[in-house]
This record gives structure tokens, sequence and C-alpha cells, in this order.
């Protein structure tokens, strides 16, 4: 979190993040153009400025699924969620290879006559839409993304507005394969080509049908609404964790155990609905295993100088039972939570 704008706000995490995929992005663009120079040496060579552009696609293409994995990854196996905490500058990197991608291909293929370079590759040999346009629209569509990625847009535009927009990287993902399956699978009759990008679709539609489907009935077998649910002992909640419940037809609700105490709010954070459920306590704060949003525990509320605020809820322990309102307070509502101190040392 921070309580101002930085164009990009740097940490150990970060830069190690950042440094590792560099270095695999560029080791990967010299391998391709190593091997394709080796391979095309003799009888047929194709150009290096071909070579880099190609190494730079596929690079891009890659890239994008593994963006759109991350995240049905990250549900069912929580071992990679850390890897959602950057993903903006995945998709930043992203955009920019596929930038360099399409900036040499204009050059090379439309740089030497006498029509604007852009049209002259847009326009296509007579070919309606030529596969360079659905490329064109990928690209315009992570140009979009990687410029509005910053909180700043996020903050002004507002979570909702923000994310609609973002999720047209399905849009751009279906120009991509459109862009691949017009483009080098209609001109290299190589049925690598195709092997290659049918693996890539079939694995995304089913890593996000897989946790769809498991996320759907979690929710399906969700509490009903209405009286006190009961969630068992004290010691089914974890120390500085949360037992996530389910309320059939509103969000999920994250009991947290902050020592002798015990908190519930929403599991859904206010910064772009991460699942506080997943995260943990540190400094007395729930915080989001995303991007480290935190609030406090007690009325749901961002430290100062934050304002962001979330949804809390009533919590009381009978008998060694924790039971929960699943009527949400105002979001920053403070609550007195519910104490363990009394319970026996079995049921704690």
């Amino acid at each position: 979190m921070t309580n101002a704008y930085r164009w990009v706000q740097w940490n150990k995490h970060k830069r190690v993040y950042d440094a590792v995929l560099l270095a695999i992005l560029l080791a990967y663009i010299a391998g391709f153009v190593g091997i394709g120079l080796t391979v095309t040496s003799v009888g047929d060579p194709i150009s290096p400025p071909v070579l880099v552009m190609r190494a730079l696609g596929t690079a891009a293409a890659i890239l994008l699924h593994v963006i759109l994995a991350i995240g049905p990854a990250a549900r069912l196996f929580p071992e990679l969620a850390p890897l959602l905490y950057n993903r903006r500058h995945l998709g930043v990197t992203c955009f920019v290879v596929a930038f360099l991608h399409a900036f040499i291909a204009i050059g090379f293929y439309g740089g030497f006559g006498v029509e604007d370079p852009i049209m002259a590759v847009l326009a296509g040999p007579g070919v309606r839409p030529p596969f360079e346009f659905y490329g064109f629209i990928a690209l315009v569509i992570l140009f979009v993304m990687a410029a509005t990625s910053h909180d700043f847009w996020l903050a002004n535009l507002g979570p909702g507005v923000w994310k609609t927009i973002h999720m047209l990287v399905y849009v751009a993902y279906g120009a991509l394969v459109a862009h691949i399956a017009f483009g080098a699978i209609a001109s290299e009759k190589h049925p690598v080509y195709i092997v290659l990008l049918a693996v890539g679709i079939t694995g995304l539609v089913a890593l996000h049908l897989v946790a769809g489907f498991r996320e759907s009935r979690t929710d399906a077998a969700g509490e009903n609404p209405g009286d006190w649910i009961d969630l068992g002992t004290c010691a089914d909640i974890p120390e500085a964790r949360a037992r996530v419940v389910c309320v059939k037809g509103s969000e999920r609700i994250a009991v947290y155990r902050d020592g002798d105490q015990l908190h519930a709010v929403s599991s859904v954070c206010a910064h772009q609905g991460g699942p506080l459920g997943e995260g943990k306590i540190v400094d007395g704060c729930v915080t989001c295993p995303w991007h480290g949003y935190q609030y406090d525990a007690k009325d749901g509320r961002s430290p100062p100088p934050y304002t962001e605020k979330i949804e809390t809820y009533e919590l009381r322990v009978e008998g060694g039972r924790v039971l929960l309102n699943p009527e949400p307070n105002a979001p920053g509502t403070s609550t007195d939570g519910a104490s363990i101190k009394s319970v026996g040392a079995g049921d704690a």
C-alpha cells in the first residue's frame, strides 16, 4: 500500500520478480533467434529481423497465456497466489513485447513503400480483414490495459469500470488467436504451431472451467442466510488466519483469529476484490494476499491515511462454539468481535 501515487512502487520482491522475468524473456528471444539462424542457415535462410519479430510475437503470446492462467491456477493451487502480486508488471511487459513485435513488422513489411507503413500492413494482400488486423485489435486492448494499470486509474475510474476495462483481456486473447490462426498457422504448414496453439487454448479453458466449477460448488454448499451460523469450535479457526464462510446469495465472510479475539469481515478487498479470507493478520490488520491492502480487524477500516473500508459482522461464543451473524454491518462499522479467553483449553 502507498498513500501517494508512484510510477512504480518498487520493493525487493518486485525487483527480483522483474529481474527474473527479464532474464527469462531475453533468454527466450536469444534462444529463438539463435536456433532459427542455425536451422535455417542452409537452404532457406530467414532474415534476422524476421526471426526477432517472430521471437517477440511468440513471447507475447506465451505471456498472455500465462497472465490468463495465473488467476484460476492460484485458486486451484494457493501456493501460486504470490504470482498475482505482480501480475500488472507481467501485463505491461506483455504489451511492450507485443508493441516491439508490431513495430518491427510494420517497419520490415510496410516501411519501404510510398504508402503509410501502418496502412500498408493492415491493408493486406487482398484478404479482408487481414490477419494483421486481429493483431492490431489485440495490441490496442493491451495498450489500454497497460496505460490504465496504475492505481491512479483504479481510484479515479472506480473498481467497477476499471475491472470492466481489464476484462477486455479476453477479447484481446480472442484477437490474438485469430491473428495466429490466420497468420502463422495459415502460412507455416508445420503442425507444431497448431499443436502449441491448441494446447494453450485447451489448457486455459480447462483451468477456468475447473476453478469455476470448484468455486461454484463451494458457494452452492454455503450457509443459508438468516439465523446465526454455527462455525464450530474456536480451534477450527487458525491463529492469524481466517475461516472463510460462504453464505448463499451474498459475498463470502472471513472470520479471523487474532490471539484471544475473533473478528469477522467481508472476504472481498475494496481494492480489486481480492480474497481477504486467504490473507493473514499482520500487526492487527487483515492483509490482502494480492496487493497487501490492510484493514483493521475490529472495524474494517484501512489504517490512516488510507480511506478504504469493508463490511464487518457480529460474532459471539457460546458453549465453546463460534456463532456468526450473516447480516453485514455498514462498511467501517466497529464491532467488539468475540473473546475466547473464557473458553476451555480443549476448545480453544
